[in-house]
């Protein structure tokens, strides 16, 4: 099979298409929905099923209210819409747990097999039915079915181990699914219940796909081989996802208007029950405990059934503390770049260049400079300079290029703008908030983007020649571009918010001009004056850079069938790298210096090394619940994630910093006159060959001694497992300081690597 120049995407919080979420709207009657947590050991024994003990209780107090979802294995517990004065009263009621208002949530390739090592590789990874027997699960906005991407040409019988369902609806029935998509479910009561009926004549009421984001999330996590992909000729090459033999089922949860708790819940209790081995969740919704999130409840539940759940790190980057999906039984993916660019050059009538990047294909511009005009200078809106809806005056722009600077509304819109306005062409200035990251888009006029320096140079040659030209040449698909991957700018970044200590993202993976299979009722913008249609599109988010990760674990998973979700991610990240092939460190977009790991995590993703780690750190659902109890969780709120009763030991002293992660965070306190001391705990299980390993820590980090106790470990047989410890001595810093290290075991044939980020608080 030939893995060409093409990239394929997974599903992770992207660049997304779905709006940023309103308050949920509240109906006359002021109900919202709310998710009941119950304790299901306490029901009383006169009932006979706990779904009759939950209709009970919901009927105590409301005699109108009706349950959208029951649950079993993510929660204990029912979904429904009340007033606030009910859920108050039902909280108060004995085996109610909690009962937490509705959150929503927001969805935030073909080189990126080769980028990746995996074209080469490809003997490495077992062609044997293992790899066609595991189930990626993707919560997104559906499937198109119809893309060659999920084309089960080769593929042998459905696993039995399969239960799931391909259900009908709007343009969809089971006939839909194959022997690649063999799951397709839609979940849409939460958000009905809130927003009332889905408008069909919108967007399909079934597993199909009207938005593209889910097509292209699957499609890059376990899209099918498919030669000669590209968009408009960009990218062409081969196209197939990471894991091109796993099967692929689709649970549709994000609609136009969101992605609900309720309906993200109902999805995740199917996966289960259906028996996907990876869950693949390109979305988030801010920052909440873990006892109150959702996705994080969810995902305890799956990984307590062996089944790995990879979610994107969020788009809110370069600012700090800006990650979602924080829990750490969640694997968190931030995104990077890939070697490959479209680049377009903005070329002024003074002789000047600049570079920038462009998917733009169609008519093309005149042979000649053309007349060049600053938006800001032709509208009478005081942000005229942003090209908004109906702010450009067509007398001014008619006939002419314009600069248009970046910000507010989507960057493809502001093109339709200056098109709908009379203008032939746009040069889409960065800003300070986007700095020198350059994202390719489809534009719909011929159009490029540059970064800050570029777009402030082109501006002032605006201002200061009274008869500005300009054009722009567009280059096509140039690879090989150095230094990559580099961490991109909007890739949401640590420290963690939620557990300091526990340091995310995990890792990086390609995220931005992802080439994948995209939906056939919307255009590549996904604007609604966007006709064209195509079978693959190329858009950036941590929204690619999950499925990559989801699709990697897929082949994880099939090499090592007994690995458990966090030796699969322990394996990812301890072979991930931070240093290109020069040894320079891998760059930060966002800064034009070296990354942290508050920004790559343990580095960017290699899975052929990840398939042979010699070593991983394990965890299980008891070590998790440990973790719980260091939090200081109370026993309600620890029954609300793990499901059952669980009491933690008042005589053992549980230690946040003991939880057997792949990588530690360090908290010092800036105000103590005197040292900090910090001990964190880890366990090593041997899955490579025999050997002795010896401990490194580099570099230096001032200000702070860091010890490891032993230091070397010594393993003779597979599975046997042996623990250290790392003492961090740190003497006093100012607030914010932070230094970065990395710690290495090494027998001379691997290398297990753990970074190390410190901070004075």
């Amino acid at each position: 099979m030939e893995m060409v120049k093409c990239f394929m995407i997974v599903l992770i919080l992207g660049l997304c298409h779905v709006p940023m979420a309103a308050p949920l709207e509240e109906k006359k009657s002021s109900r919202k929905t709310y998710i009941v947590h119950m304790a299901k050991s306490e029901m009383p024994p006169s009932f006979q099923h706990h779904t009759h003990w939950y209709d009970s209780s919901l009927k105590s107090v409301s005699g109108s209210a009706a349950m959208l979802y029951t649950y079993d294995n993510v929660i204990h517990g029912f979904s429904t819409q009340l007033t606030d004065e009910e859920a108050e009263q039902l909280e108060s009621q004995p085996g109610i747990l909690a009962v937490l208002p509705e959150v929503r949530y927001e969805l935030h390739t073909t080189r990126t097999p080769e980028f990746l090592g995996l074209s080469q590789a490809a003997a490495l990874f077992p062609e044997s039915e293992s790899a066609s027997e595991v189930v990626i699960g993707v919560l997104d906005t559906g499937v198109w079915p119809e893309s060659k991407s999920f084309a089960d040409t080769g593929l042998g019988p459905i696993p039995s181990s399969w239960k799931g369902a391909c259900e009908s609806g709007t343009n969809f029935t089971s006939a839909n699914c194959n022997k690649k998509l063999i799951g397709a479910r839609y979940f849409a009561k939460g958000y009905e219940a809130a927003l009332g009926a889905i408008d069909e004549t919108k967007e399909s009421r079934s597993p199909r796909d009207d938005d593209g984001h889910g097509t292209h999330t699957a499609s890059t996590a376990a899209g099918s081989v498919v030669e000669g992909a590209s968009l408009f000729g960009y990218a062409q090459g081969t196209a197939r996802g990471m894991a091109t033999r796993a099967r692929v089922a689709v649970y549709k949860v994000c609609w136009i208007g969101g992605c609900f708790s309720s309906d993200i819940l109902a999805a995740m209790e199917k996966a289960i029950d259906d028996n996907v081995n990876v869950l693949s969740m390109s979305l988030g919704g801010g920052m909440s405990d873990y006892y109150r999130d959702s996705v994080a409840i969810g995902s305890f539940a799956a990984m307590e059934k062996g089944i790995l759940v990879s979610c994107s790190a969020g788009n809110a980057g370069p600012a700090p503390y800006s990650l979602s999906n924080v829990a750490p039984w969640i694997t968190t993916v931030g995104a990077g770049t890939l070697d490959r660019d479209f680049p377009a050059f903005v070329s002024l009538g003074n002789g000047k260049n600049f570079s920038g990047v462009s998917l733009y294909r169609g008519s093309p511009l005149p042979g000649k400079m053309l007349p060049f005009v600053y938006a800001g200078n032709a509208s009478n809106a005081t942000n005229g300079n942003l090209c908004m809806m109906d702010t450009l005056i067509p007398e001014k722009v008619a006939g002419k290029i314009v600069l248009c600077d970046r910000g507010m509304n989507v960057r493809v819109q502001k093109g339709a703008v200056v098109k709908a306005a009379g203008g032939i062409g746009m040069v889409l200035s960065n800003t300070a908030a986007n700095g020198e990251e350059l994202v390719a888009d489809a534009h719909l006029l011929p159009a490029t983007a540059v970064g800050q320096k570029s777009g402030d140079a082109i501006r002032d040659y605006l201002f200061s020649n009274p008869n500005p030209t300009v054009t722009i040449l567009f280059e096509g698909t140039k690879v090989g571009i150095e230094p990559s991957p580099v961490v991109a700018a909007f890739s949401s970044r640590g420290p963690n918010s939620i557990t300091s200590e526990i340091l995310k993202p995990d890792m990086i993976a390609p995220g931005v001009n992802i080439l994948a299979g995209w939906s056939g009722a919307v255009g590549p913008t996904g604007l609604a004056t966007d006709t064209r249609r195509v079978d693959f599109n190329i858009i950036s988010g941590t929204s690619m850079s999950c499925p990559h990760v989801s699709g990697l674990a897929g082949l994880l998973k099939a090499a090592h069938p007994d690995w458990s979700p966090a030796a699969i991610r322990s394996a990812l990240m301890t072979t991930a790298y931070t240093e290109y092939k020069n040894k320079q460190k891998m760059q930060d977009v966002a800064t034009g210096k070296p990354s942290t790991p508050f920004d790559h995590g343990a580095g960017h993703v290699d899975p052929v090394s990840a398939l042979n780690p010699g070593l991983v750190y394990d965890l299980t659902a008891e070590d998790y619940l440990g973790f719980l109890c260091a939090l200081n969780y109370t026993e309600f709120q620890i029954r609300s994630l793990a499901r059952r009763n669980f009491s933690c030991d008042a005589s053992k002293r549980y230690r946040v910093t003991d939880l057997n992660y792949p990588s530690f965070a360090v908290n010092f306190d800036s105000v103590m006159g005197g040292s900090n001391v910090v001990k964190h705990t880890r366990t090593l299980t041997n899955v490579g060959s025999p050997g002795t390993y010896k401990v490194s820590v580099s570099p230096e980090t001032p200000g702070v001694k860091i010890s490891v106790e032993p230091q070397t470990l010594s393993f003779s047989q597979a599975n046997e497992k042996k623990s250290y410890t790392v003492t961090f001595s740190g003497s006093s810093q100012p607030t914010g300081t932070n230094v970065f290290a990395r710690l290495e075991w090494s027998d001379g044939k691997y290398t297990v690597s753990s970074p190390i980020a410190i901070s004075w608080t």
